[in-house]
């Protein structure tokens, strides 16, 4: 019984820290998009990185394993598989999951700009929302 509470507990602390990561990014996002000051694809970056670690955070939280991953999609349907409800996210991961290459490295991938922050941001909002609806910490 005492392990098990351990363990409820290390949990929750564990899914706090992926949600506290994931406001760290919120905030890089917020301070980048007030100024128009720094890369327009570092709020794209931060923003897939908003739901990764929301969408990872909800996983560790049902005590489900998940890879290393960071396709947003993929930890969409792992979810899914938890609640069907996830579905409602799918497009909007699906479009943030191309950030994470995208914005890193570079090759034939567009330039972004503020329009394009703003949309990813908004997605990444409603899904980290979305998630912390169903998680009650």
């Amino acid at each position: 019984m005492k392990n098990q509470r351990n363990n409820q507990k290390s949990l929750r602390k564990l899914t706090k820290e992926w949600f506290l990561k994931a406001q760290d990014d919120e905030l890089s996002d917020r301070d980048i998009l007030t100024d128009r000051e720094g890369a327009a694809s570092t709020v794209c970056f931060l923003s897939q990185q908003i739901a990764e670690k929301s969408l990872k955070g909800y996983l560790v939280f049902k005590e489900r394993r998940f890879p290393k991953i960071h396709d947003l999609d993929k930890l969409v349907r792992l979810c899914k598989i938890i609640d069907s409800e996830f579905g409602k996210i799918k497009n909007d991961a699906k479009h943030l999951t191309d950030f994470y290459i995208a914005t890193r490295y570079p090759g034939d991938y567009p330039q972004f700009n503020f329009k394009d922050t703003e949309k990813a941001f908004k997605k990444a909002l409603k899904i980290k929302n979305f998630v912390l609806d169903k998680v009650k910490i």
